[in-house]
């Protein structure tokens, strides 16, 4: 009698389970498609905080030491010009100059009017952007020392950097995360639907660009992010 009681108690108690399993089964297969995927776009408009000024220099000539010694006498007053308008010392580099042998140049059917091409660099490397800017624009009074500055042209631009990123970028991800929501909210309400919880996140794209070219130390910074929401009917 009492195997028959067992018996019947166990057969009970897996009718019960196979019946929740089912219905958990069935629920996610009804439901499994009730999702909504939509992006999230945060965007912010910010100043460079840092500043690579490569500051280029060239002689030419036939003496090899006497332009060494020329060069030597035009990057001396260059970095008395930085220092004067408050650049500090630790933040100018002096390189080594780049010598070129125009009479080395087997390909050249033209000889060139003088042997040498030396190039001299000096790079300022600073936070004080706003500075930079106004001394870059000023640097044509070095002509009344007989000293001129050259572009630098694709290898050796000006280059504005916004290094104080890592710190803006939890605010952004909150920001982007709440403009999914609510264009996820607004496609529940259309598809009689209401929001629930998310399903699926990325950690979302960060990029940085120059706001325009004309202004290459004013940067926007992007983040998109992309979300999956589960809908309840």
């Amino acid at each position: 009698m009492k195997e028959k009681i067992v018996s019947a108690s166990i057969l009970a108690l897996s009718i019960v389970i196979l019946g929740i399993c089912l219905k958990s089964g069935i629920d996610n297969f009804v439901n499994k498609d009730n999702t909504v995927t939509v992006k999230g776009l945060a965007e912010k408009e910010v100043e460079a905080d840092k500043v690579t000024w490569p500051i280029l220099s060239k002689e030419v000539g036939d003496d090899l030491p006497q332009l060494y010694d020329k060069m030597g006498k035009t990057q001396t007053i260059i970095k008395k010009f930085l220092l004067d308008n408050g650049i500090s010392e630790n933040e100018i580099s002096i390189n080594a100059p780049s010598v070129i042998d125009m009479s080395a140049n087997l390909y050249n059917n033209n000889p060139a009017p003088h042997r040498y091409n030396i190039t001299s660099s000096i790079t300022v490397t600073s936070q004080k952007v706003k500075l930079i800017r106004s001394i870059i624009a000023k640097q044509g009074s070095l002509l009344k020392n007989d000293v001129a500055i050259v572009d630098g042209g694709y290898e050796n631009p000006i280059k504005y950097e916004f290094v104080a990123f890592n710190a803006m970028k939890p605010k952004m991800m909150q920001e982007a995360i709440a403009n999914a929501e609510t264009t996820a909210q607004q496609f529940a309400e259309n598809s009689k639907s209401k929001l629930s919880k998310i399903v699926n996140a990325s950690q979302g794209q960060f990029t940085i660009e120059d706001r325009d070219t004309n202004t290459p130390y004013l940067k926007k910074v992007r983040v998109v992010t992309t979300v999956t929401y589960a809908l309840k009917h």
